[in-house]
């Protein structure tokens, strides 16, 4: 990273190309909503994120780690939030693994390598969803000479809702 920038005005060109990425945090909503404890929320921080050891497809330079985001659940909240998420596929879907990070090459759940770690308290399941940092993940290797991308956990905002539940919820 060269600088931080919270206007790109200046940065940008004419022949660039933009792309908008879901982020995980549209389905914390409808989680909450649906009384599933997001600890990050509760916790006041960011969604901890892991680079995984598990590769993306190629699509020309664009490779590299899968980057996941973590929730703790309740452990009798499991099937719920991944029926939920399952219906939003637009919104990283279902998680791709419910146990243990170490399948996923995550020694530390404390040490995330974006975000903030959280408390995973007694009958909690370390849950992995896909993550949208992946593909800033795929650009750096792919050595990409320039790109402007989002801070992980700030992101692009619309007035559109998650599932119909408002936004706050």
């Amino acid at each position: 990273m060269s600088e931080e920038a919270t206007d790109i005005v200046t940065l940008w060109h004419a022949d660039f190309v933009a792309f908008l990425i879901g982020c995980s945090f549209t389905f914390d909503s409808i989680l909450r909503a649906n009384g599933i404890a997001v600890r990050h929320l509760e916790e006041g921080c960011n969604v901890p994120m892991y680079i995984t050891n598990r590769m993306t497809e190629p699509s020309g330079v664009f490779c590299g780690p899968l980057v996941v985001s973590m929730r703790s659940i309740r452990e009798e909240d499991v099937d719920r939030a991944v029926d939920l998420t399952r219906s939003m596929p637009s919104s990283h879907g279902e998680p791709i693994l419910i146990g243990s990070p170490t399948q996923l090459g995550i020694d530390d759940l404390d040490r995330p390598d974006f975000g903030d770690p959280v408390t995973v308290e007694e009958g909690e399941i370390p849950v992995f969803w896909p993550c949208g940092v992946t593909a800033q993940a795929a650009a750096v290797h792919g050595k990409i000479p320039l790109m402007i991308a989002h801070a992980p956990g700030h992101m692009f905002i619309t007035d559109l809702t998650a599932g119909g539940v408002p936004h706050g919820s």
